[in-house]
C-alpha cells in the first residue's frame, strides 16, 4: 500500500516513521527538494499548480493525505481524480479561511469569541469605532504560528494595522480572557469510528507552541469531545483533526481547528498506546483505529530556531528527541522532545537547556540527584 502525502515537512515525516512499522510505503510532493522527508520515501518535486506533476505523484498511490492545510483546493480536487484524498477537500476548505471556520462553529452551537468580517480599512474602522475593548485582527487565509495577527488597541491603529497585514480581508476578533490554551485531538474513519486523545494545556509564546502538557482526566474532556464529533460529522472528516480551545472559566470557546496531525499531539509517539499519526494512517485507509489511552503522564516540548546538544538532552532521565533535519532558523520548529512519566525536576532540565540556562555540569547534577532517588 502506497501512501501520497502532499507537502513534505516534519509531519510527512512523522506520519511514514509510523506507517513503515505497518508496512506502508509514501509518496511526497513538495516544491521544496530538500523537504526533511527526503529519504523516507519518493519525493515528487513540483508546484501545486502543476498538474503534469500532480498526476504523476497521484498515480503512483493509493490514498492521498496532506501534511499541512494550506494546500491548494484546486491541487486537492485534481489529484483526487486519481486516488482518494482524506481529509476531503470540503473538510480543508473549512480550516483555510478564519471567517468560514467560525462561521461553522456557530452553525454547529460551538462557542466561539464574537467575530466580524473586515473586507476593506473603512470596515476595520468601523468595528474599532464600536468597540472600546482591544480586538485581535487576523488576515482570514494563510495565518499560522502567530503570523498574520496583530492586536488593534484603538481606531487610531486601524490604517497601520490594515497595512502591515497586507490589505488582505481580515476576521476581527473579540480577545479573550482565557485561564489557559487547550487542544484535543480527534481522529475518524471512513466507518465512522472515533477516538479522542486527552486534552492537552498548551503555551504559546510569539504565537508558536512551546509546550503541550497532557491534561489527565480533565472536567471538559467530555465537553472537548462532543466539539469535535460535532464538527468531524458534519464535515465527513477522515483522519485525525486537531481542535484549539480557549479555557474561559470552565467553558470552552473553540479557536481553530486543523485538518491534519498536530503540533501538540506529537506526545503521542511515546506517551499514547497508539500515536496521532499511526491513527491518521489507519483512518485513511479505513483500518480499525488503535487505542489513545494514555500510557504515563507526558509533556512535550518544542524546540524553536536553534538546536540544543542532542547529548544534553538525552542526559535528561524519560526524554525521547526527534530532530527533524531542518536548518535552524528563527522561529522555525527543528523537532520536539517529549517527557513520558517525568518529573518536575526533569521538565525543569529540559526548559532550561531549550533556553540556554543550564550548564553540562549542572545537568550532570540534576541526572545524579534523579537516579540517587530511584
Amino acid at each position: 500500500m502506497r501512501i501520497g502525502v502532499l507537502g513534505g515537512g516534519q509531519l510527512g515525516r512523522m506520519l511514514a516513521l509510523a506507517g513503515y512499522q505497518l508496512g506502508l510505503e509514501f509518496v511526497f510532493y513538495d516544491r521544496n527538494p530538500e523537504a526533511c522527508v527526503a529519504g523516507l520515501g519518493t519525493l515528487v518535486i513540483g508546484e501545486f499548480d502543476d498538474k503534469t506533476r500532480l498526476a504523476a505523484f497521484a498515480q503512483q498511490v493509493d490514498v492521498v493525505t496532506i501534511e499541512f492545510e494550506s494546500i491548494p483546493l484546486v491541487a486537492m480536487e485534481y489529484v483526487a481524480q486519481f486516488a482518494p484524498v482524506y481529509p476531503g477537500p470540503l473538510a480543508v476548505s473549512a480550516a483555510q479561511d478564519r471567517l468560514d471556520e467560525k462561521q461553522l462553529f456557530k452553525s454547529l452551537g460551538i462557542p466561539t469569541p464574537e467575530f466580524y468580517a473586515a473586507d476593506d480599512a473603512e470596515s476595520l474602522a468601523d468595528i474599532a469605532k464600536h468597540h472600546n475593548d482591544t480586538m485581535v485582527v487576523k488576515s482570514r487565509r494563510f495565518g499560522y504560528d502567530g503570523k498574520g495577527q496583530l492586536l488593534l488597541e484603538s481606531s487610531d491603529d486601524v490604517a497601520k494595522v490594515w497595512a502591515a497585514l497586507g490589505g488582505v480581508p481580515l476576521i476581527v476578533e473579540q480577545r479573550m480572557q482565557f485561564s489557559r490554551e487547550v487542544s484535543i485531538i480527534a481522529v475518524r474513519n471512513s466507518s465512522g469510528e472515533t477516538g479522542f486523545y486527552p486534552l492537552t494545556k498548551n503555551l504559546h509564546k510569539q504565537g508558536i507552541l512551546r509546550r503541550s502538557q497532557v491534561s489527565l482526566h480533565d472536567p471538559l474532556q467530555s465537553k472537548a469531545e462532543e466539539y469535535a464529533r460535532c464538527v468531524m460529522k458534519k464535515l465527513n472528516y477522515i483522519g485525525v483533526l486537531g481542535f484549539e480551545f480557549f479555557d474561559c472559566d470552565g467553558r470552552l470557546v473553540a479557536n481553530e481547528i486543523a485538518p491534519r496531525v498536530h503540533n501538540s499531539g506529537h506526545w503521542t509517539i511515546e506517551g499514547a498506546v497508539t500515536s496521532q499519526f499511526e491513527n491518521h494512517l489507519r483512518a485513511i485507509l479505513d483500518w480499525p483505529l488503535g487505542d489513545t489511552s494514555v500510557r504515563a503522564s507526558c509533556v512535550m516540548h518544542n524546540i524553536i530556531g536553534e538546536q540544543p546538544d542532542i547529548k544534553m538532552l538525552l542526559q535528561v532521565p524519560d526524554s525521547h528527541v526527534h530532530y527533524y533535519g531542518k536548518a535552524p532558523l528563527p522561529g522555525r520548529k527543528l523537532g520536539h522532545i517529549t517527557l513520558w512519566g517525568s518529573t518536575v525536576q526533569n521538565a525543569m532540565a529540559v526548559e532550561d537547556i531549550l533556553n540556554g540556562h543550564l550548564e553540562s555540569e549542572l545537568l550532570t547534577t540534576v541526572v545524579q540527584r534523579r537516579r540517587s532517588a530511584i
